[in-house]
């Protein structure tokens, strides 16, 4: 059996509702969890495909190959990636940010978007919603996932700003959030095991876009949030892996390595 690891976001659902309401996949075991954790059991090859952040990826190409076709990306607004502040965005140049740990790429975006779009220093620390309003100095709070979608319900009159819509504004490229990686060793290349998991995921994909509607009306409460507004929202998460996504994922190494973040750039295997 080959493990593979799924977020279990609204942002999946799209996804994960189809592949699961199909059934067991003949030679694979799932486990859902979140990025951060996805991203360590990869590294470690507890799993053997995981739906990964692209800076983990970034940090260990060598060690993985990616699925062709498919990732989780945004061209613009992606409404789960927030930063929530108590002041304009300009106001943050040496500001203390609370940031999530949930998420390794939202954060080195949110570097990009501070430090090398507008040349900002702010001070950074680890930690929650809680401890962002339990802290005085705390000017701003990363959020993504669900979290971000609760969030920004009720703001409480901060401001919120999408990093992807800031991303594209500056770039005109979409940004790819998470890869399907698959760990090199896992001797998965060519072989029919990885090739059923490309059929599941294709037919997955047709019939969440077909159903998008039905799909919102069954994740909303998770939130909770309207239907519609559910379904606003995944209208907006990208599941395709065009050339065009491999630029934008592209930039955004490019990015981190001039700004030390990683230690080459990666090369993206696609298999």
């Amino acid at each position: 059996m080959y493990r593979l690891g799924i977020v279990n976001f609204i942002n999946t659902s799209p996804l994960l509702i189809p592949f699961n309401q199909a059934g067991p996949l003949e030679q694979w075991e799932i486990i859902e969890d979140n990025p951060a954790k996805l991203n360590r059991m990869l590294q470690a090859g507890e799993i053997d495909v995981g739906l990964v952040s692209s800076f983990s990826f970034g940090c260990h190409y060598r060690e993985y190959s990616v699925l062709r076709d498919f990732c989780i990306s945004a061209t613009g607004t992606v409404g789960s990636v927030l930063l929530f502040s108590t002041s304009p965005i300009y106001d943050l140049s040496r500001a203390r940010i609370i940031l999530t740990n949930q998420s390794e790429t939202s954060i080195n975006l949110l570097f990009i978007i501070l430090e090398y779009f507008n040349g900002f220093r702010p001070e950074y620390r680890s930690g929650t919603f809680d401890d962002f309003q339990a802290d005085p100095g705390a000017a701003a709070y990363l959020a993504i996932g669900d979290e971000a979608l609760r969030l920004a319900r009720d703001s409480n009159g901060l401001f919120t700003y999408d990093l992807a819509s800031m991303w594209y504004e500056t770039t005109s490229l979409p940004f790819v959030f998470a890869l399907w990686a698959v760990r090199r060793d896992a001797g998965l290349a060519g072989s029919s095991a990885l090739e059923q998991l490309r059929e599941r995921l294709a037919a997955s994909y047709r019939q969440g876009m077909e159903n998008l509607d039905g799909i919102a009306g069954m994740v909303c409460n998770r939130i909770p949030m309207s239907r519609g507004a559910c379904l606003s929202y995944l209208k907006g998460i990208e599941f395709d892996l065009s050339s065009l996504k491999i630029r934008g994922l592209n930039h955004f190494f490019s990015l981190l390595l001039q700004m030390e973040k990683i230690s080459a750039m990666p090369e993206i295997v696609e298999i």
